[in-house]
């Protein structure tokens, strides 16, 4: 029997778009971009042990880079079905192309349609996309082709007006029941580790729309008795850093995870790769970040997501590579576990993603309350149902990893979050947007809140964790590196001793976190002659 001219990609079936109304096909002549993803040369990375040394990017690149003939294949192909080479990157598997739809069209054998929807008009497409039987084993995904939004941003602005008074000082006044804080206050009451600013450390933040007004920075850091921010930001796919002027739109995520990170972290670079809101912009902003070997971040905060059933096949195990690539070099990736309860804003309970992949640490969310710098209470952050909750739960997709087991127990699933921090908008964090001081909550500022604890830590320790998430488990549950959380429920489930699919392990004490994340691997005694034993050295 004849082997089929065209086979499709695995994983890359997509549905309709829900509530969208087909308006037509798209034009032949609107250009299109994409990425195609191809396989690892060398079948991919094992998974990191706790006790392995981080890769360097140039060691990554060639240990689970494509090789040059799969690249090549892919970039005759492309020049057959007069497609344009933007660019191709062995160290990110991808091959980038831009051509007329028309050509996509009949290249990947799809039919692209324009839609309407209540958020926009949007290119889809549904089914699988084919490619010739002898690309079918080097082709592992392609993205761009339907440019539907893909992520949601997982902040909630408090209910109300501004911050009273607008930004308040690390020495503002006594924190009652409701009481809003700045960064530097909660990495007091957190305990973060003092007498260090992020010098020399670099923070990558992903975003999907919006921008940041330098003004805006530099009057919320004056507020605060610290120099203006070093922020950068990096253009991906064409996204750029484009201030809406609406501080409730993607503007108040953008300052939101800036300023968290930059007030924690004050002397810290913050590079910020926006891209479009695609499924393809947000893989090739993380894949950015990760494989910048110019900015070089050692930590990466993800505050947009969505719900796991949204994402086709391709895209959550491209992205999970990828994630497992950041773990590879000893990059901490933390992503918001969402504002929307157990359900995550969808029928039934389901988790978010990327937190729910087994490589990223999933960051859940806390109401806190306290005294000066002491906490007097902390619990589930659940408004429900008038506001949002944390996210949590169980992945349907990802398998738990084997360091997370023995916290979870019989489960057989991952479970989100691994962490927390304060979230509920009513106990948030003062920021700046668009030139208004507001309070803003949610899971999304819990991510840039532990990237800047991160950025801390490595400066402490003069390097990064290394593989960070299975030396948080490892330290067992509950553990003295995390205040447990016991009260609440996010709506499907709740808080419990020990690790739970509401605040994860718990709410890091940032100093002791910092001793667990960054120790010095364990290395077993040394055998001698004659039956002596010498203890081994710290590396």
């Amino acid at each position: 029997m004849a082997r089929p001219k065209r086979l499709p990609v695995q994983g890359s079936e997509r549905a309709e778009m829900p509530a969208a109304r087909v308006v037509g096909p798209v034009g032949d002549d609107e250009l299109v971009d994409v990425t195609i993803r191809v396989r690892s040369a060398s079948g991919g990375l094992a998974p990191r042990a706790a006790t392995a040394a981080p890769m360097t990017r140039e060691e990554l690149a060639q240990q689970a880079g494509a090789s040059p003939d799969d690249l090549r294949v892919v970039e005759d192909f492309a020049h057959e079905h007069g497609l344009t080479v933007l660019g191709a990157s062995p160290a990110e598997r991808a091959v980038r192309l831009r051509g007329p739809a028309g050509a996509m069209q009949s290249a990947f054998g799809v039919l692209l349609n324009r839609v309407e929807h209540p958020g926009g008009t949007f290119r889809q497409r549904t089914g699988a996309v084919q490619v010739p039987a002898a690309l079918a084993e080097i082709v592992t995904g392609v993205f761009g082709l339907d440019d539907r939004p893909q992520a949601r941003p997982h902040f909630r602005v408090a209910p109300g007006a501004p911050a009273a008074g607008g930004v308040a000082a690390p020495k503002a006044a006594p924190h009652a029941a409701g009481g809003s804080f700045t960064p530097p206050q909660l990495a007091q009451i957190y305990d973060f580790p003092k007498g260090f600013n992020g010098q020399g450390q670099t923070i990558g933040i992903l975003e999907l729309g919006g921008g940041y007004r330098k003004a805006d920075l530099d009057a919320y850091a004056a507020g605060l008795g610290l120099q203006p921010f070093q922020v950068v930001a990096v253009s991906v796919d064409g996204g750029h850093n484009a201030p809406t002027g609406n501080p409730n739109g993607p503007d108040g995520e953008v300052a939101l995870d800036i300023e968290v990170a930059a007030a924690v972290a004050p002397r810290a670079l913050i590079a910020v790769y926006f891209a479009p809101n695609t499924d393809r912009g947000f893989l090739d902003a993380l894949s950015t970040a990760v494989h910048d070997s110019h900015r070089k971040p050692g930590v990466i905060s993800i505050s947009w997501g969505g719900p796991e059933n949204t994402w086709t096949q391709q895209a959550r195990t491209a992205f999970d590579q990828v994630l497992q690539e950041a773990n590879a070099i000893g990059v901490p990736v933390f992503a918001a576990a969402g504002d929307d309860g157990a359900s995550d804003g969808e029928p039934g309970l389901h988790v978010d993603f990327p937190a729910s992949s087994p490589n990223a640490i999933g960051c859940g969310g806390t109401r806190l309350t306290a005294a000066k710098t002491a906490r007097t209470a902390e619990t589930v952050w659940n408004d429900l149902p008038q506001g949002g909750a944390t996210g949590g739960g169980f992945s349907v997709f990802f398998p738990a990893p084997a360091f997370q087991k023995p916290a979870i127990g019989a489960k057989k699933m991952r479970g989100v979050p691994d962490v927390a921090a304060d979230a509920d908008p009513v106990t948030g964090y003062q920021v700046r947007v668009d030139g208004v001081n507001l309070v803003i909550g949610g899971t999304s500022a819990v991510a840039p809140l532990l990237a800047g604890l991160t950025a801390l830590a490595s400066q402490k320790a003069g390097h990064g964790p290394g593989v960070l998430l299975p030396k948080l488990y490892a330290a067992g549950s509950p553990s003295a590196a995390f205040f447990d959380v016991v009260q609440g429920n996010n709506g499907g489930f709740n808080a419990a001793k020990g690790w739970d699919p509401c605040t994860g392990l718990g709410v890091p004490d940032g100093s002791k976190f910092a001793a667990v994340g960054w120790a010095p691997p364990k290395v077993p005694a040394l055998a001698l002659k004659g039956g002596d034993e010498v203890a081994p050295q710290p590396t």
